[in-house]
């Protein structure tokens, strides 16, 4: 009976002979080292999920800012290949079929194999390969411009250019994965250095192709070379922590093929406004070159705000209903950008377009990571990789109807686009309620 009392004609009778003070305060000691115990086991076996979110707003960007970085020069030459092929025509006489030909040299490269090198990296932990992915993304797009007016030489640097951003993000998605923890917040730090990288390619290429034409290419070899040593600094230091911080579980794939459509349909919509939005000012709004270059600069700085506030947003209110709410805030952006005139609104609905496709970017990314926990790398080649990229593969549809109906029938029709996107939303799961994070421990912890 020791530890217990007694109910004696409504007076409680201590058994126990410790004065019933000092069996609170054992009580009170006993409770509070199975506490510390539990905890501790827990942040052990998930520190992504446990601790880390509350002190993530305060150390997002520290946490985060070389894999943002990172991301940004890395996309900076998917990027770079737009801007650079208008001065290959110029220099080296090619023509719109060739030229062509090197845009589709980096989209082969860097779409398609993307989830084939995160199978690799997921099962044979090669993380080294995202120093190694920027450091030939920028080797191939800067010897390209040394070759000379050959034609096959500068395609196969392309690729290469390509397949380098092919290999950097199924590997550095799954390490940024293990920084943020399960901050969506901080993993779209990461995310929207990609759309940054995307925004600065002509902005720092254009003054340099005018000033010293094809060849200062090669310029951009630097920061892929630094990036890539600071990659591998972090990958030594870091590679045991990654292998003892990822989650396990059993993957949904079902949830993650519908996320893969969302994915694909928020691109083409991204990829048709990009394309479409400077013609759109210059033959519907009737505006000059200028006004049609703020456009899309406007649209593109929306993209990384939406980016960063979709991580904020999930954080608060959970990825999954920041997926189906971000796809019905396209409806009324996208409406207004197609259906508004004058010199301000369709600018303002150019930049809340930007945000609207661009919150569930980041989320995306995480989201995917959670429906296959055993395949971090795989989830991220498929939602940064494969799922941006194959939106291209729309341009023809959207430049037939470019063709017969002018850019506001692009615009008209991208109206559509947030119905199938909110739709396969509902198809979406919330992770957290898999087994593994409901195990009874974490109910006592």
């Amino acid at each position: 009976m020791k530890g217990m009392d007694q109910l004696v004609y409504g007076v409680i009778v201590p058994l126990d002979p410790l004065p019933v003070a000092e069996r609170a305060d054992r009580r009170a000691g006993q409770e509070l080292a199975f506490y510390r115990h539990r905890t501790a086991e827990y942040r052990k076996s998930a520190p992504a999920s446990f601790g880390s979110v509350v002190t993530m707003s305060d150390s997002s960007w520290r946490r985060m800012r070389l894999w943002g970085a990172a991301h940004a020069v890395d996309d900076l030459y998917q990027g770079l290949v737009p801007a650079t092929v208008p001065y290959f025509v110029l220099d080296h006489g090619y023509s719109y079929v060739a030229i062509s030909g090197l845009t589709l040299a980096a989209a082969l490269g860097s779409s398609i194999p993307q989830p084939l090198i995160g199978v690799l990296v997921d099962r044979h932990r090669l993380d080294w390969l995202a120093a190694a992915g920027v450091a030939l993304a920028g080797l191939g797009f800067g010897l390209s411009g040394l070759v000379g007016g050959w034609y096959p030489a500068v395609w196969a640097l392309i690729l290469l250019s390509g397949l380098g951003v092919a290999m950097f993000h199924p590997a550095a998605g799954r390490a940024a994965r293990v920084a943020a923890g399960d901050s969506t917040g901080a993993m779209s730090v990461f995310a929207a250095g990609g759309s940054v990288g995307f925004f600065l390619a002509p902005v720092l290429a254009t003054p340099l192709l005018v000033r010293f034409g094809v060849p200062s290419t090669a310029l951009f070899v630097i920061p892929a070379l630094v990036v890539a040593v600071l990659l591998l600094r972090r990958h030594r230091a870091t590679v045991a922590r990654a292998a003892a911080t990822m989650r396990t579980g059993a993957d949904q794939w079902r949830p993650f093929l519908a996320l893969t459509g969302i994915e694909v349909v928020r691109s083409a919509a991204f990829f048709a406004v990009n394309t479409f939005i400077e013609l759109y000012w210059l033959r519907h709004l009737h505006s000059g070159r200028g006004p049609a270059g703020v456009a899309l600069a406007v649209f593109l700085v929306g993209g990384v705000a939406g980016t960063l506030l979709g991580g904020r947003i999930a954080d608060r209110i959970g990825t999954v209903r920041t997926v189906q709410w971000g796809a019905l805030a396209g409806l009324p952006a996208l409406a207004g950008l197609a259906f508004t005139s004058g010199p301000v609104l369709p600018l303002t609905f150019a930049g809340l377009t930007g945000v609207a496709l661009s919150i569930p970017f980041a989320v995306l990314v995480k989201l995917g990571q959670d429906y296959l926990p055993s395949r971090p790398g795989t989830a991220a080649g498929v939602t940064l990789g494969l799922g941006v990229s194959i939106g291209g593969l729309f341009a023809p549809l959207f430049g037939l109807t470019a063709q017969h109906h002018g850019p506001e029938g692009v615009f008209a029709l991208l109206c559509l686009t947030p119905i199938p996107a909110f739709l396969l939303g509902l198809m979406l799961t919330d992770p957290r309620k898999t087994p593994d994070r409901e195990s009874p421990d974490f109910a006592q912890a």
